[in-house]
């Protein structure tokens, strides 16, 4: 288990609790009351921890190297998954992966970011930053989608598109600007959930929908504290503090109305318990699916410029 900085609480607690049973089992000792005394420990301990978390510790939770990637949850969700490759005009970008699957009887697109499980597969993911070949392909298969009459379902977890010379020279921007005017336009049901990092235009570029959700330690912003801190205080030292002044939980995204709805996790994160937070989440995808496919296809672009109309505020100022 990897433990991050505010659970060593909890890393002691499982030190001491491996201790007892390794001394139970060479001892031939009954520690079985032990045992269920550090484990109830360990719950409670969880539970203080997990209900106060800050918003730079929901940060680090949302990186956490045992955290669920896309590919997980697809796998977990459907029996059969046909990943699709490729933008057909310049490359297969590997940060983002796509294709047809089956939640139970719905038919559906996949669209997702992927990190990688180790620092190999992390590199060759790019580390879940996309290139503009990744937004176009990202599009080809919403193209697909909506060819078919199939829902598309995009999971985000991305710490920002790649910022590289080259991306731009290849029109970075253009491409995410295109995939949010296709999206707003698409004829089929469009569900985005933020499983991990929701990053800057990286993320939006997949998150336009009719129902946008996050998971419980999911962040989304437009920049992450790391450069919000540079930027304002030239160093990194200060991204707790600009973690906070971002408000960028999912509990702030649902005041602010920039979201619709919040996943619980399992106690402990999503990595606590991975197949039971994708049982939770395979669930939410069908109730929302279910609930817009009856919906035509005007009614749901009708319905997609009414809820981006009502984000964000503002006054006109009265001519003198």
């Amino acid at each position: 288990m990897v433990f991050l900085d505010f659970e060593k609480p909890l890393e002691i607690l499982y030190e001491q609790l491996d201790k007892i049973k390794q001394v139970g089992e060479l001892g031939g000792i009954d520690v079985s009351d032990k045992i269920n005394e550090l484990e109830n420990k360990i719950k409670t301990t969880t539970k203080e921890i997990y209900d106060n978390l800050s918003g730079w510790q929901k940060v680090q939770l949302s990186r956490h190297p045992e955290r669920p990637y896309t590919l997980f949850y697809i796998n977990q969700m459907c029996k059969k998954f046909i990943e699709l490759h490729g933008d057909r005009y310049f490359a297969d970008d590997k940060a983002i992966v796509g294709g047809i699957g089956s939640l139970d009887n719905i038919n559906c697109v996949f669209i997702g970011h992927q990190k990688g499980e180790t620092t190999k597969m992390r590199a060759y993911r790019n580390f879940g930053m996309a290139n503009p070949e990744g937004y176009r392909k990202a599009l080809r298969f919403m193209k697909l989608a909506e060819k078919f009459k199939m829902p598309v379902v995009c999971l985000i977890d991305t710490p920002g598109a790649y910022p590289g010379i080259e991306a731009e020279e290849r029109g970075q921007a253009e491409a995410i600007a295109r995939n949010l005017f296709e999206m707003a336009k698409l004829d089929v049901p469009i569900v985005c959930v933020v499983i991990g990092e929701g990053a800057s235009g990286g993320a939006i570029g997949i998150g336009l929908g009719d129902s946008v959700y996050m998971m419980e330690n999911t962040w989304y912003s437009v920049i992450s504290p790391e450069s919000c801190s540079s930027i304002l205080w030239r160093s990194w030292d200060h991204k707790q503090k600009a973690a906070e002044a971002l408000k960028l939980t999912a509990d702030h995204m649902l005041d602010f109305g920039l979201i619709d709805g919040i996943l619980k996790e399992p106690l402990g994160g999503a990595h606590a318990a991975p197949e039971d937070m994708a049982k939770m989440l395979k669930k939410h995808l069908k109730k929302e699916i279910n609930a817009l496919l009856p919906l035509s296809a005007k009614e749901l672009k009708k319905n997609r410029i009414k809820k981006y109309e009502k984000i964000g505020k503002f006054s006109k100022k009265k001519k003198e």
